[in-house]
């Protein structure tokens, strides 16, 4: 069985599961919601996610551009649609990367490049992702949005401390390529007299085609800093428009959240699930919607939000990029 297909098995179970405690309840009360959702609502929260995805579609062709002047935003938008896929079948949203450097390297760019510009695109989108979770830290702060939850504050905090600690990581690989070699280069050999690595040398070479590419890629971001700036604008933008897509599907049960609330609940949803370590975030996304978004909203109501803003962020990506994934490999032949 190869992972992928073992990666499907998981999220099936794991969302036949999930679907089974939202809706055991007072099933009847729960798919009469569910029926009577406002389907205008739901289109809305539909749209934000396509404007998220093609915001994301610009960051890359703002990227690639430099690189490749004949590059399009439609490739980028197309590239991004297809990402979701791959995101959605891997632990982490680890699949999307490689995808997305083997596509460059199919539409033209060399590996180096390749590698440099998707390099650029984590960059940008991490340092956005920590900006936004700073807001919703010091306004849940300012404003006493949640009750004291030891948990959920323990898992936010740790979720954030991991998203600062790959931001700071990111500048220290990007700006001491000979010291981050000799780390590298010192922790591979440790690890291979204790036993813990096989093939020692290949690992050293990997590493170290790996920093220089990072470095390189890093140092050319740096380099333009408009458009450096205009690509974590961009990103920060589409977080908030993917964060606002639980306030459109509480409209769809006529339920007013504060938009800003809505945000910042979004933004600790992100949090803790970035940590789960299987495809989808499933079963911690869930738990951790419903932890927060349950402040306001509560019983049949909040499954039913639950399980729709897991079909409109989750389910729809993954069925439209496995589309126009086929799509793609049909129009190639």
């Amino acid at each position: 069985m190869n992972k992928n297909k073992r990666n499907f098995i998981i999220i099936f179970l794991l969302t036949a599961v999930v679907l089974y405690f939202a809706l055991k309840d007072d099933f009847t009360t729960k798919i009469k919601y569910l029926m009577s959702f406002d389907p205008k609502w739901l289109l809305c929260g539909l749209i934000l996610v396509i404007v998220y995805w093609f915001l994301k579609g610009l960051v890359l062709y703002y990227l690639i551009n430099k690189l490749d002047k004949n590059y399009t935003i439609k490739q980028g938008l197309h590239m991004i649609v297809n990402t979701q896929f791959f995101n959605a079948i891997t632990p982490f949203s680890s699949g999307g990367q490689p995808y997305q450097i083997y596509r460059l390297k199919k539409d033209g760019l060399s590996l180096g490049k390749s590698t440099n510009v998707i390099i650029q695109d984590f960059i940008v989108y991490q340092i956005a992702l920590v900006l936004l979770g700073i807001i919703a830290v010091a306004s849940n702060y300012i404003f006493h949005i949640f009750p004291n939850n030891s948990i959920l504050k323990n898992l936010v905090t740790i979720g954030f401390i991991i998203n600062t600690l790959v931001i700071i990581i990111l500048f220290v690989v990007a700006f001491s390529e000979k010291w981050n070699k000799k780390i590298i280069n010192t922790v591979i050999k440790l690890l291979d007299k204790l036993k813990l690595i096989k093939a020692k040398d290949k690992l050293l070479e990997k590493s170290s085609i790996f920093i220089k590419n990072f470095h390189a890629g890093a140092q050319m971001l740096m380099e333009d800093k408009l458009n450096f700036i205009k690509t974590i604008f961009l990103n920060f933008v589409a977080l908030i428009i993917l964060y606002l897509v639980p306030f459109m599907l509480l409209k769809g049960l006529n339920i007013y959240v504060n938009p800003l609330i809505v945000i910042v609940s979004s933004a600790y949803v992100m949090l803790i699930g970035s940590m789960v370590p299987i495809p989808g975030g499933t079963g911690g996304l869930e738990y951790s919607f419903t932890a927060f978004f349950g402040n306001f909203i509560k019983g049949t109501k909040l499954s039913i939000v639950m399980i729709v803003w897991r079909l409109v962020t989750y389910y729809f990506g993954l069925i439209v990029g496995a589309f126009t994934l086929n799509f793609h490999k049909e129009d190639k032949k």
